[in-house]
């Protein structure tokens, strides 16, 4: 693919150098561009593809402002492998902020761009904001994970939460070995290290759908396992409001969306929300501003 992505509709493989290539997808025109940076184990597939009747976030943005979204090492499209060279897992938010600056160089990704991020991409997008504030200049939280949340559970919850955000992943790594595996304790400590994050134009987006009342049923489902604690939604629940409003204590001035009527995948239960929300963030930035407040 052309070494350089700062037009024409891409996708494919970069190299990013020391024998490794990454799948890089982008679309659209206009400055500043929009970086998303997926959930744990999501390939760029998470945002290109839109469900029935559902609007496409990704094509949505494109009609602004050019938009790149990425596979990460060990992230699964579908039945198959990531597109993404494999790497040693488990990784750490430190490594996935190494990839992401090298695929940026390597793809002449323009710089300062907006970065918008669901779940585990959060942890990835505030430490490459944190560790390159003069590539950053604006930023979506979509349902981010945080040391937040962690902060607001005992270390008690906190081993039974550790274990429900990797997943038993036993079936799946006999199948596919090099499956994206997150260090959630290190990346944490990572960013508690790392500089402040600059001011500027945020939004954070939290989920409003409550875990509490759906654990049982998953845990007798089989989807967790089936010695977590039945009424362990709600700890989530209660840990996660916290972490949440830090979030948008990170810059002056930035915007809290709690009344998302959506589960954690908002940019798929709630795709029009998530695209309004960028699009006021890219809008801001256009208009020189370091926040969202008048």
């Amino acid at each position: 693919m052309p070494a350089r992505a700062q037009s024409g509709d891409i996708a494919g493989r970069v190299d990013i150098g020391g024998g490794r290539k990454m799948h890089l997808e982008c679309r659209g025109a206009g400055s500043p561009v929009v970086v998303i940076v997926a959930g744990m184990r999501a390939s760029a597939e998470d945002w290109t593809k839109a469900g029935p009747g559902k609007l496409n976030v990704f094509s949505a943005l494109a009609g602004f402002t050019r938009v790149c979204v990425y596979d990460r090492p060990g992230t699964p499209v579908g039945e198959r492998p990531s597109r993404s060279d494999p790497v040693a897992q488990p990784v750490t938010a430190s490594d996935a902020v190494a990839d992401l600056h090298a695929l940026v160089a390597a793809a002449g990704i323009a710089t300062p761009f907006v970065i918008v991020a669901h779940s585990y991409g959060g942890v990835v997008a505030r430490l490459y904001a944190m560790t390159y504030p003069g590539e950053v200049n604006g930023m979506v939280l979509v349902d981010a994970l945080s040391e937040g949340l962690q902060a607001a559970e005992t270390p008690q919850e906190w081993a039974i939460q550790r274990v429900l955000l990797n997943g038993d992943l036993t079936e799946a790594l006999k199948l596919y070995p090099a499956i994206e595996r997150a260090d959630a304790d290190r990346s944490f400590d990572q960013i508690r290290a790392a500089a402040p994050l600059k001011p500027m134009p945020l939004v954070v987006l939290s989920a409003d759908r409550p875990w509490g009342p759906l654990v049982p049923k998953l845990i007798t489902d089989g989807v967790l396992p089936a010695n977590t604690p039945a009424d362990f939604g709600y700890v989530t629940d209660r840990a996660q409001k916290v972490a949440q409003a830090k979030l948008a204590m990170l810059v002056p001035g930035a915007r809290h969306v709690t009344n998302t009527n959506s589960g954690h995948e908002i940019h798929k239960d709630q795709p029009q929300l998530v695209a309004d929300s960028i699009h006021d963030v890219v809008a801001a930035v256009r208009n020189g501003k370091t926040s969202l407040s008048p």
